[in-house]
């Protein structure tokens, strides 16, 4: 190619690979081709080693080197590929002696869409997480088999996690342009549903994000840890720690908690709270805290009954943690994410700040306190 075109080859590249400094954590590979005549000569660029591997050769190559580097060897070719391959996204650069051209595309639509189970084949669902395009990650969350089809015994998993996705969706929107989205996952446990996110976020909603899970096991904080790099999911932190000791080194803007049991739930909530998260989706998991506490005097001739008395405290338990939440100025809803055929433990806590402490909530806490002689452990995360 002439100079000319390799200088315009040069400054192009300035733009795409300031892009790389900024999104290192998304990058899955930067590659190029140069072509000269039916032969092609491909190259393989490493970011986080900072070397390039080009004709069987090794070199050393920073980010800022890639325009000089590429553009100088453009002189040797007549054609030229440059690709970054972004999560979600491909940018790409080509080049030929007459012009230089650049696109954008989403990566999802290169991946064949053979498998019509997207839609109609499950509960006639539209499916925001879609075989054809997420197979990699539902295939190591054990969803799909290792040809692409979902597993008879995961169907009902597959839908629970897509319906989640759906309920979380708005709550993203509403968090608006915020540079990255920072989610908190408490109790993280194997992090299924945090993988899925992960990927919704990024690779659908095109938006940055970056995921924390926490859990005092350290085996499923090491399984974490490795689903994280086979999927080369950069953007992820995996602490094995007691939550009550995490000090947050940057705001968070989701907190997210499943099933932590009985007050894991409340120190994740009392987390979310002390961090001052602007989002929160919790699902409880066993209640156990206020079964021995409560008193209802009126009621002795119903909660007499042990299987009425139990009941009666998940949805106590269950309500004073929306209601010390509306204290802390979140606006909170409560709904069924799921069947109860599938499990009764199928209760969503959405919970979105909206303003400072709510004097008419604090109120009514106090006398629901006092009415029922409970001293809730979520309690002592807030200053009421």
């Amino acid at each position: 190619m002439n100079k000319g075109i390799c200088d315009k080859i040069k400054f192009m590249l300035w733009g795409m690979t300031s892009r790389l400094k900024e999104n290192k954590d998304f990058i899955n590979d930067v590659t190029f081709k140069f072509k000269s005549g039916t032969k092609d000569y491909i190259g393989i660029i490493y970011i986080d080693e900072e070397k390039v591997n080009f004709n069987g050769k090794d070199e050393e190559l920073k980010i800022d080197d890639i325009p000089s580097y590429i553009s100088e060897h453009a002189l040797k070719y007549d054609e030229l590929e440059f690709v970054i391959n972004e999560r979600g996204k491909k940018f790409i650069l080509n080049a030929d002696n007459k012009n230089v051209k650049t696109k954008q595309v989403d990566s999802r639509e290169e991946k064949s869409d053979e498998h019509a189970f997207t839609k109609s084949t499950l509960l006639n669902r539209n499916y925001l997480i879609r075989v054809g395009e997420a197979d990699e990650l539902l295939k190591e969350i054990g969803i799909l088999t290792k040809d692409g089809k979902v597993k008879n015994d995961m169907i009902r998993k597959y839908n629970q996690i897509d319906h989640f996705v759906e309920l979380v969706d708005s709550m993203i929107d509403e968090l608006g342009d915020v540079d990255t989205i920072n989610v908190l996952d408490c109790a993280c446990g194997k992090s299924y549903l945090t993988f899925v996110l992960n990927y919704y976020i990024k690779e659908v909603k095109k938006k940055n994000c970056f995921f924390i899970g926490i859990d005092r096991s350290e085996n499923v904080i090491n399984t974490s840890r490795e689903i994280a790099k086979r999927l080369n999911y950069k953007n992820m932190q995996f602490l094995c720690m007691d939550l009550n000791e995490y000090i947050p080194d940057r705001r968070i803007d989701i907190v997210i908690s499943l099933h932590a049991c009985d007050i894991a739930t409340d120190m994740a909530l009392g987390t979310a709270i002390n961090v001052n998260a602007r989002a929160i989706m919790c699902v409880p998991c066993c209640h156990r805290e206020l079964l021995d506490q409560y008193r209802f005097d009126e009621f002795n001739s119903v909660l007499k009954h042990g299987v009425f008395r139990a009941r009666f405290s998940d949805i106590l338990t269950d309500g004073v943690r929306a209601l010390l939440l509306e204290t802390q100025g979140y606006k909170v809803s409560v709904v069924e994410y799921i069947s109860p055929l599938e499990t009764p433990k199928n209760l969503l806590i959405r919970a979105v700040k909206v303003s400072d402490k709510n004097i008419k909530a604090i109120n009514e806490y106090k006398a629901l306190k006092e009415k029922f002689n409970i001293t809730p452990y979520l309690e002592r995360y807030i200053n009421i």
